[in-house]
């Protein structure tokens, strides 16, 4: 039959359904209501189940029903995050208008700015209670750039790529020039302190390749970027030069964080490029003799007032219990710090964002802090435990994401029996986003003191590989960030933040 003939016929047939419906009505004065009823149920059999047969057959796709379950609304949950950010990638975005702002050392007009910026971007996100609590801050400034030259009777004169560690004083106004002393390690200085007074100690130590876990790597040699200094003025010496803690081999100065020891003299400390650093031993070797110049005016100057930056999703039935998302929004002034830490902090935002786009309302609160002074003495932290809103709050967990914005691994916890079960039980939910899983340990300086107070730490931890080539120093910038890389983090960080909220073992 063809579609012509085919409207023609329906067209009948509505006729002779409106003459049927009158004929009906009329009869219904002077019929039994019996009667009517077959009358009625005989012709809606007719129209109901002829009209169909005399049309094409296209049955309506059939939706294939899925039992639902708690594993299925999660498997749910994760695509919906994933297609959101990743669509999106508003962290990069977010990132690019920090960094944007320029370097963020503490008590810096741009620390100043990020904080506004970020309290805004919270605002305008529609995140809840959003405000900023107050954090006593160091004040440190490097100054004008450093100056460095290796003097050498037969060698000639070199400069070093040189930069001032966080806190260091500066040279006389005339600068300081002396001879240099190589050690490895405080032993070896200790051994030769007769040797090093009056000198430069050069700590020349490298950050051991053989080992996988950058971070370990690190922690062996950032020793004597801290204490380097002090150690070094114990036996009589006039400065400090460390080898910067990289693992990459160029001339770029790693900066950070020195501490000056009680009743020990107080004299310049600085870091070299890991090319200076193979430059001046060789020059050594071949002339023991050769002095080096150094000139700073790097200055300390009194604490100030600064503030961490807070918002948060209101939890719909224990408001008072907190999941802390995590980073700190100060960097060194090398560069814009885009890994360190500005991916942390932009992480912890863009988890909430996801939470609120996708209409996700915890039953348990879930915040973020973006803590300030990390880099310069961790006063962000204590600041924040100290604060009277402190009170009535009980801080369940609090991650820390401050190891840069490369792919995400694991997520470190230093969990409770009941609590590393349930999170091991979701490890396929953020398999499926790329993670290998959950490991124990984690936490970070700013969370160190909520961990006191009985809070569970954690820690995203993502490929440290090239963290340390970037870390303290000029290369830490925008484009060293890999936008799907430091989504992906935002996206396990918000994920575990809301399933705790919504679980949390009693």
């Amino acid at each position: 039959m063809n579609q012509s003939k085919i409207n023609q016929t329906s067209k009948c047939i509505r006729f002779t359904l409106g003459q049927k419906i009158k004929q009906t009505v009329g009869r219904l004065r002077q019929k039994n209501l019996h009667r009517l009823t077959g009358r009625l149920l005989l012709s809606l059999t007719l129209i109901l189940g002829g009209v169909p047969s005399l049309l094409p057959a296209s049955p309506l796709p059939q939706e294939k029903m899925v039992p639902s379950s708690p594993e299925n609304s999660r498997e749910k949950l994760v695509e919906q995050f994933m297609d959101k950010g990743l669509r999106e990638n508003y962290a990069f975005t977010l990132l690019k208008k920090l960094t944007a702002l320029g370097p963020r050392l503490t008590a810096s007009p741009q620390a100043a700015a990020a904080v506004e910026f970020m309290r805004q971007a919270m605002v305008d996100l529609g995140l809840e209670n959003v405000h900023l609590e107050e954090v006593e801050v160091n004040r440190w400034i490097r100054g004008d750039q450093e100056k460095c030259f290796l003097i050498s009777s037969t060698l000639g004169t070199h400069p070093l790529a040189v930069t001032a560690l966080g806190g260091s004083v500066g040279t006389p106004p005339q600068g300081i020039s002396a001879q240099v002393l190589e050690v490895h390690s405080f032993v070896e200085l200790k051994n030769k302190a007769a040797e090093a007074r009056g000198k430069i100690v050069f700590f020349n130590q490298s950050m051991d390749p053989t080992l996988l876990d950058t971070f370990r790597a690190y922690g062996q040699v950032a020793r004597f970027r801290s204490l380097g200094a002090s150690a070094a003025a114990r036996v009589g010496a006039v400065a400090a030069l460390v080898r910067s803690p990289t693992t990459a081999n160029d001339d770029f100065p790693h900066t950070g964080m020195m501490r000056y020891q009680e009743n020990v003299p107080r004299i310049p400390g600085l870091c070299l490029s890991t090319k200076s650093a193979d430059f001046l031993s060789r020059a050594l070797k071949s002339d023991p003799q050769l002095r080096v110049y150094l000139w700073t005016n790097c200055r300390n100057l009194p604490p100030t007032t600064s503030y961490n930056v807070i918002g948060q999703i209101t939890g719909t039935e224990k408001p008072a219990e907190i999941i802390l998302l995590g980073g700190h929004l100060d960097s060194w002034d090398l560069a814009q710090g885009a890994h360190d830490d500005g991916a942390g902090c932009v992480q912890a935002v863009e988890a909430l964002r996801l939470i609120k786009a996708l209409g996700l309302r915890p039953r348990r609160t879930i915040r973020a802090v973006l803590f300030m002074n990390e880099e310069f003495g961790g006063s962000g932290g204590r600041d924040y435990v100290r604060h009277p809103n402190r009170r009535q709050e009980k801080h369940l967990l609090a991650l820390e994401s401050d190891r840069g914005g490369f792919r995400p691994l694991y997520i470190g916890l230093r969990a409770t029996p009941a609590l590393w079960d349930l999170v091991k039980s979701w490890e396929p939910l953020f398999q499926k986003m790329g993670l290998i899983g959950f490991k124990k340990g984690g936490g970070g300086v700013d969370i160190a003191p909520l961990g006191a107070q009985g809070t569970i730490l954690a820690g995203l931890i993502p490929d440290c590989q090239r963290y340390f080539d970037v870390h303290h120093s000029a290369l830490d910038t925008i484009d060293s960030v890999n936008p799907r890389e430091l989504e992906l983090g935002a996206l396990a960080m918000g994920l575990l933040a809301y399933l705790l909220a919504e679980n949390w073992p009693e």
